[in-house]
């Protein structure tokens, strides 16, 4: 499944020179032993390819996210993505971001701020100030 970036043969010959971000990567509450790859400040909570791929729209980096394909330490952990950081004469696709780690980071500060998130988060909240009335448990001996 590709997201962004642009159509025809010669994105297809070159994806594997991409970059691969697994979201374990940018997960808070892993250890670098587990895979993550920034600080913990700067990390953010389950991330998800979806995530990380709308992230990457956002910053004009082409990305394509792989869900066939799993994070070697913990198969469990299905996706990835695939970034091009740089062009074929090896300028950078977005001068702001020359290095995996940087893209990383700014991936990380984007991603609590998805769209996705921040439903779910007024879901729970608009949920839990609810006025549903629970009935009350009487004592019975």
């Amino acid at each position: 499944m590709d997201v962004g970036g642009s159509g025809g043969g010669e994105l297809r010959s070159s994806i594997k020179k991409w970059k691969i971000i697994y979201p374990v990567y940018l997960n808070s509450k892993k250890t670098v032993a587990e895979g993550r790859r920034i600080a913990t400040a700067k990390a953010c909570p389950d991330p998800t390819c979806i995530e990380i791929a709308d992230s990457c729209a956002y910053l004009k980096i082409p990305c394509a996210i792989e869900l066939d394909k799993a994070y070697p330490r913990d198969f469990f952990q299905v996706g990835r993505v695939r970034v091009q950081l740089a062009n074929d004469d090896g300028t950078p696709v977005n001068p702001a971001i020359k290095t995996k780690k940087q893209l990383m980071i700014q991936i990380a500060e984007l991603v609590p701020k998805h769209h996705g998130r921040t439903k779910k988060q007024e879901a729970a909240v608009s949920s839990s100030t609810g006025t549903t009335s629970k009935p009350k448990k009487k004592n019975r001996k």
